[in-house]
């Protein structure tokens, strides 16, 4: 009987071109944005926006989760100012991104850090993070090619999403309905514990009598800090006095007695 014989390690082409190996690397994230994409720009273009606008802001916001915001605000017709302060508090998480990337930045132009900084996302600042993790010989130039390209699959995906919603007559209770179910799946993707449901129980609640004591919705983004911040403290004060507690077990692994804490450092 012959034997098969394990496959030899790829090794990279020297002779590759910068381009073509970068984009490899970022292949398998452009190819998820091409269907999250289509959604988002056919639902912008269901809340007002055409297909100049839809791609000028998939540029310049390049974030699904605010641009679904944007569309979700605006078809409930929700001030300027409270559409502001939302996106403000959403993105607010890249600055710690951002920072984290900082100390594989260093010696790096202004220029060069602008650009960074406008095309960086979640899903393009976990690829360049583990590169620079475990890839001595990542640049900066490399990462920021990851970002470019990602930012090309994804304002393009938009634009032909636009332009099929114009080809297509969507009710905007459709809109309503799919930009609701789009915001539970990303709630349940963020559960990891029994405190995750916990906030998001306090955040659905404390929603509510925010936006009926302002009666805007500037009470979401009072609900939004206030969720937050009690958020964090619950997680603090029980990670530093109840590590065990079982508010922090993981719900992925069921019969597990052990917290998230202990998992981590045991996986450590």
């Amino acid at each position: 009987m012959n034997k098969r014989r394990p496959n030899p390690k790829q090794v990279p082409d020297p002779n590759e071109p910068l381009w073509r190996s970068t984009l490899r690397v970022a292949m398998p994230l452009n190819l998820s944005y091409i269907p999250i994409g289509l959604a988002c720009g056919i639902l912008l273009h269901a809340a007002g926006f055409n297909t100049l606008l839809t791609g000028l802001v998939s540029i310049l916001i390049f974030s699904g989760g605010a641009q679904f915001l944007i569309a979700t605000m605006l078809t409930i017709n929700s001030p300027l100012l409270s559409i502001v302060l939302m996106l403000f508090f959403l993105e607010l998480r890249y600055a710690l991104l951002s920072s984290s990337l900082s100390p594989y930045l260093k010696g790096q132009s202004n220029r060069f850090l602008f650009a960074f900084a406008i095309s960086l996302n979640d899903e393009n600042y976990a690829i360049n993070y583990l590169k620079f993790a475990t890839d001595k010989k990542w640049t900066g130039k490399e990462a920021l090619m990851v970002e470019h390209y990602s930012l090309l699959f994804w304002a393009v995906s938009n634009i032909i999403g636009s332009l099929i919603g114009s080809a297509l007559k969507i009710d905007l209770g459709v809109v309503n309905f799919a930009l609701t179910a789009l915001f539970l799946y990303m709630i349940v993707m963020q559960i990891k514990n029994r405190l995750t449901i916990v906030i998001c129980l306090i955040s659905g609640v404390l929603a509510a009598l925010c936006m009926m004591l302002t009666k805007s919705t500037l009470g979401l983004v009072i609900s939004t800090i206030i969720a937050s911040l009690i958020g964090f403290f619950l997680e603090t004060t029980l990670r530093k006095r109840l590590p065990d507690s079982h508010w922090l077990w993981k719900l992925r692994s069921p019969g597990s007695k052990k917290s998230t804490v202990e998992s981590e450092s045991d996986a450590d």
